[in-house]
């Protein structure tokens, strides 16, 4: 592998408004908690951070509004080496807020306000495509309009969808996606989302393996469920069988303390992987293994991990060899 693998991020940016409580509230309960913290968050813009602390080279597509946070929001991405040229800004609503409530034993409850994440539309999609990539990631925090735009047109790029949150239009955007070849090549979910693509309830890394399966019966050529503590399961379509015969990936066993910004992680590690060639099963075991690392560390992006830190707690060592730059010599490549 002679270049860095490139990752183009379609999707959401969100400041993070997190607060710690002894327990998560339930209806009509009031719970107190921390003090309030203000972090760079949104699940595009998680999956591109994650992307590039693992050695890719991110562009992020999305919107934000012409304020503060959107502001910040986009210096964090230069930051952390994301170009951001394809980050609109725009008047017609104010960056994206997300309302976070983390208990002890690192379970979240997110409240989301779009905001300027719902203006995302044609000209995102195109900035996205206009540049090649290995593997282009969508997240569902943007319309759905977007989303079927950009899974419409031909491109070179490993297409993954993370339905996270699933929409109501979740089964219909799986089954598009096989009418148009190869159009959807990655389907990536959580237990709840796959229970609202499939019409019925997934619970446990067995039931994530069937619904895997059933997934790519239904149009993806790959499909992940990931099962949180117990570990992820993965259909894929060149296997055998009309289920792609689902295998299951055990988890990592770690202790956690946040699991905001853990599926993200997930994500942007396999994307990492798939555009560095990396085969499927080992790709998601990578990817569970930096998701679980993550879990273990405070904040979303603020928890993503780098390679050494997934070595450290999970023992896996990252399979994508990372770029440093030496003087004149530019770019080398060294084993992680």
């Amino acid at each position: 592998m002679g270049n860095r693998p490139r990752v183009t991020v379609l999707g959401s940016l969100n400041m993070d408004i997190s607060v710690t409580v002894p327990r998560l509230p339930g209806p009509g309960a009031t719970v107190l908690g921390s003090a309030a913290r203000f972090t760079p968050g949104g699940k595009g813009a998680n999956q591109a951070v994650a992307a590039a602390r693992l050695g890719a080279d991110v562009r992020m597509a999305g919107c934000v509004g012409d304020d503060d946070f959107g502001r910040q929001l986009r210096a964090t991405l230069r930051a952390e080496g994301v170009n951001d040229e394809g980050v609109r800004v725009t008047a017609e609503a104010p960056t994206g807020l997300a309302m976070i409530s983390v208990d002890r034993a690192g379970e979240n409850l997110i409240t989301v306000a779009p905001g300027a994440n719902h203006e995302v539309g044609a000209g995102e999609v195109a900035s996205a495509l206009r540049h090649p990539a290995d593997v282009l990631v969508i997240c569902a925090e943007i319309p759905v309009s977007a989303i079927r735009l950009a899974l419409t047109p031909p491109n070179p790029a490993v297409r993954v969808l993370n339905l996270a949150p699933a929409p109501p239009q979740a089964a219909a955007l799986v089954a598009e996606g096989a009418e148009g070849g190869e159009a959807l090549d990655w389907l990536v979910v959580n237990e709840t989302e796959a229970a609202a693509v499939l019409g019925r309830p997934v619970e446990g890394l067995n039931d994530a393996a069937r619904a895997a399966g059933a997934l790519v019966a239904a149009g993806a050529r790959h499909a992940v469920v990931t099962a949180g503590a117990h570990g992820a399961a993965l259909a894929d379509a060149n296997r055998a069988g009309p289920e792609g015969a689902p295998q299951t990936i055990a988890a990592f066993r770690v202790e956690a303390v946040d699991s905001v910004g853990a599926g993200d992680t997930f994500v942007g590690a396999l994307a990492v992987a798939l555009a560095a060639g990396v085969p499927a099963a080992e790709a998601v075991r990578a990817a569970a293994a930096a998701g679980a690392t993550a879990a273990t560390r405070h904040g979303a992006q603020a928890g993503m991990p780098r390679p050494s830190d997934i070595l450290a707690v999970t023992g896996l060592t990252w399979p994508v060899r990372l770029p440093f730059t030496s003087g004149a010599d530019g770019v080398k490549w060294t084993e992680v």
